[in-house]
């Protein structure tokens, strides 16, 4: 029996996907958290990749045999394995994805991170990926960067469904909205089914807390001590209302009359940092109808445990989410530019795994 907290939550319009992804999970544990725990979608990364590859090496040990035997290189191995397990977990997920008409039941695969800044070649890998997959509730992460921006746009004109990842600031998330409102007129001009096309936008919580905490102990101002804590709900509040302000739109509305639906605000990096926080608030106190919340097990299970379902508690928060970025701007902190540097360390942190997978899987090729 799924837990009434996350009743609760589904209830009033929250998606809860699992940031995780085995072949350990695709053996029924994956169906089990569908079941009991409310789970109707999965994301992936390159460091989930990298920790289920090279944690769960029996697990693969057959597969790579078959590679090796084959002449797969390093990244022809690699695409085969992730996709393989994108594939299965989307097939898994395919009566969430047909019960919600498709706007749940969706599995995320990264493109490659070291072509974060290469549009091109962003947007060639996108449709591979699709095209390997080949299922309809899959998605495509693409990351929020200057470059990733048009890619974005290009390959939601192709029909294809896009999870937009490494999104920290208001000024890019409102970018990310004006890439996908112009793919999706490109694919409606072209005459695609737009209603068939989703996509979410991954707004990162958790690691603006853990930076601007660590400015705020050394800043001398009387609200520091106050602030600590909140930035990152505080910025989630006001990316939502950038989101409600941009589906109000004339432009929006005449898209929306079309079929097509809006790109929905993915709260990620949901699992705590600080252990002096409640390891459910970015969940319970991020909780607004028609938002997706992206968890790891650990916060699924602390949600459980401890957390307790206030209603919507986002919607009409804006004013006071503003009042503490201002705190933190008086405090003497640069917000945009934690913001950025958070982009450029996510950038760093997916490639460090993605170059660490291709090392383990280049030495069991070699095995």
């Amino acid at each position: 029996m799924t837990p009434v907290v996350l009743t609760e939550l589904t209830a009033a319009g929250v998606s809860l996907w699992l940031d995780d992804l085995s072949r350990g999970r695709l053996d029924g544990d994956l169906q089990r958290l569908v079941q009991e725990r409310a789970i109707s979608g999965v994301t992936t990364n390159p460091t989930i990749f990298e920790k289920a590859i090279a944690g769960g090496s029996d697990d693969y040990a057959a597969q790579v045999r078959e590679l090796r035997a084959s002449g797969a290189d390093i990244d022809a191995a690699i695409r085969t394995l992730t996709t393989d397990d994108v594939r299965a977990a989307c097939d898994i997920l395919a009566p969430v994805y047909t019960s919600t008409g498709g706007r749940d039941g969706r599995v995320s695969i990264e493109v490659d991170p070291r072509l974060a800044h290469d549009t091109e070649a962003t947007i060639e890998q996108a449709r591979e990926l699709w095209t390997l997959v080949d299922r309809p509730n899959a998605m495509i992460k693409i990351p929020a960067t200057t470059a990733g921006l048009p890619a974005i746009t290009s390959t939601l004109a192709a029909g294809i469904s896009v999870n937009v990842t490494l999104i920290f600031s208001i000024d890019r998330y409102r970018e990310v909205m004006a890439a996908h409102t112009a793919g999706i007129r490109h694919a409606r001009d072209a005459g695609l089914d737009v209603a068939a096309i989703e996509s979410v936008a991954s707004f990162f919580v958790s690691r603006v807390d853990t930076a601007v905490d660590a400015r705020l102990e050394n800043s001398s101002s009387p609200r520091a001590e106050s602030l600590r804590g909140r930035a990152a709900i505080a910025n989630a509040h006001l990316a939502w209302h950038a989101y409600e302000l941009h589906t109000a739109s004339d432009a929006w509305r005449q898209l929306a009359a079309a079929g097509a639906r809006p790109q929905r605000p993915l709260w990620a990096s949901t699992g705590v940092k600080n252990p002096d926080y409640d390891p459910a608030r970015y969940v319970v106190e991020l909780a607004a109808p028609g938002c997706v919340n992206t968890v790891p097990e650990s916060t699924l299970e602390a949600v459980v445990a401890e957390g307790q379902f206030a209603g919507d508690t986002v919607t009409g928060r804006q004013e006071a989410a503003q009042s503490v970025l201002d705190g933190i701007a008086e405090a003497g902190i640069d917000f945009q530019e934690i913001c950025a540097e958070l982009e450029a360390a996510g950038e760093a942190a997916f490639v460090s795994s993605w170059e660490s997978l291709r090392t383990t899987v280049g030495r069991a090729l070699q095995a």
